[in-house]
């Protein structure tokens, strides 16, 4: 069965609450996100990441309140741009954290 969204539905903002912000943040610079840092106020630094629709990936320091457990992501990359090079198709990988990302190489 496969869900339809509705008409302007679109995901704009995903944050993940992480022990390891410097080792995640190398991790998806990895798979071609590129991090800023910032700071809103009087919160967090943390580092955010802008997709070319306009989508926002923010990496923020856990805390005892604030922490992503279990998640399962999944990226579309260039395979011959990865480090080391990915064949054409589905791989799987685990951040720093143990999180599941999956690549889908073209």
């Amino acid at each position: 069965m496969t869900a339809t969204a509705p008409t302007g539905l679109r995901t704009t903002l995903l944050v993940l609450y992480t022990e390891a912000l410097e080792e995640c943040r190398d991790f998806y610079t990895g798979l071609g996100l590129s991090f800023a840092p910032e700071q809103h106020g009087t919160g967090p630094e943390h580092y955010a990441a802008v997709l070319p629709d306009g989508m926002v990936i923010e990496l923020y320091p856990a805390t005892a309140e604030r922490v992503t457990r279990t998640l399962r992501l999944g990226f579309s990359v260039d395979g011959a741009a990865m480090e080391p090079p990915l064949a054409p198709g589905r791989h799987l990988r685990k951040d720093p954290e143990g999180r599941k990302v999956e690549l889908h190489a073209i």
